[in-house]
């Protein structure tokens, strides 16, 4: 009877299927990204600023993101400064000019980053591996203004 029940556990064992593990995200993952501002303030510092993407903390412990890097595909790039990313928290970094606050940070730009039909946001840590991108292809004159990134 025992070797019966042996058997059978190999013989369930390799028959049942491994469970499927969904891949862990990033530690710095992007949320949203508003690549396309509302308004007609067309590159004024307003509209700009409509422009922006969102990253979140996806751990429970913070995050230094102090020489991080944020970038487009055609090499635009922000470098993070002492900022702290605090567990669950989210950061916006908006592409015009503005004072830092602990949920918005701005890249300082008097023109626009993120290209309207497509475009990628890569975040890398300080030594440049990266560690989350959100990507659209869109069409400018029907498509949506901004993409979940999740």
């Amino acid at each position: 009877m025992r070797r019966f029940l042996l058997a059978l556990v190999v013989v369930l064992g390799c028959a049942a299927p491994a469970p499927a593990y969904a891949a862990a995200p990033p530690k710095v993952q992007f949320v949203k990204a508003y690549f396309d501002s509302p308004g007609s303030d067309r590159g004024g510092n307003t509209s700009l600023n409509g422009e922006y993407v969102v990253i979140r903390n996806t751990t429970r412990t913070a995050i230094n993101l102090d020489g991080y890097l944020l970038r487009d595909a055609n090499g635009f790039k922000y470098v993070f400064g002492a900022v702290v990313l605090k567990p669950g928290k989210r950061l916006t970094i908006r592409s015009g000019q503005g004072s830092d606050t602990a949920t918005t940070l701005y890249w300082g730009r008097k023109w626009y980053v993120w290209n309207n039909d497509e475009d990628t946001a890569a975040i890398y840590n300080a030594g440049r591996k990266r560690i989350d991108h959100c990507s659209w292809d869109v069409s400018a004159s029907s498509g949506p203004d901004s993409v979940s990134c999740l």
